[in-house]
């Protein structure tokens, strides 16, 4: 009968620790070897920031709509005890025909308040160059206030444009 080689518990004990270190050795090398490469190939090939707002597409802008208030604004207005005359022509930009619609359905609203705020003025401030830019953005707030309350949306209105400007 051939003979069975015993092993007592000291030999398993001491055979064990040395076979499980070295898969510890292999799988802890494996880690690093794939999380460097890991590592690698996002600096490689770029990263995006997992903080960072994702921007929507913008549609491409639609062209421009310019609605003009015709006739010329025509209003008089004091400056240096004289009685002085001021004649504009404004457009109005907007890119949205919904808009341009409720200008022209609000055209005698929008004219009052134009001439209101145009005859409002004085000559040695709208004589400047900085005069006539803030009667434009006033201008602007004016006809933008009009559209919100009509229904619209006020800043679909872009600007508004003096296309004459002639003081007398």
């Amino acid at each position: 009968m051939a003979e069975v080689p015993v092993l007592n518990a000291a030999d398993g004990a001491a055979a064990a620790p040395k076979k499980g270190k070295k898969w510890l050795i292999i799988g802890i090398a494996a880690f690093v070897v794939l999380a460097g490469g890991g590592a690698a190939a996002f600096f490689a090939l770029g990263h995006s920031d997992p903080h960072k707002k994702v921007e929507a597409k913008k549609e491409p802008a639609k062209p421009p709509m310019y609605v003009a208030l015709d006739p010329p604004f025509v209003v008089n207005f004091q400056g240096d005890q004289l009685v002085r005359f001021l004649q504009v022509t404004v457009q109005v930009l907007t890119r949205e025909p919904e808009t341009a619609e409720l200008l022209k359905a609000n055209d005698p609203v929008v004219r009052n308040d134009l001439l209101m705020l145009f005859g409002n003025q004085k000559y040695e401030v709208v004589a400047q160059n900085d005069g006539k830019e803030k009667l434009r953005m006033d201008a602007l707030k004016a006809v933008r206030h009009i559209v919100e309350a009509n229904g619209g949306k006020p800043a679909s209105i872009e600007n508004v444009y003096f296309t004459s400007f002639v003081m007398q």
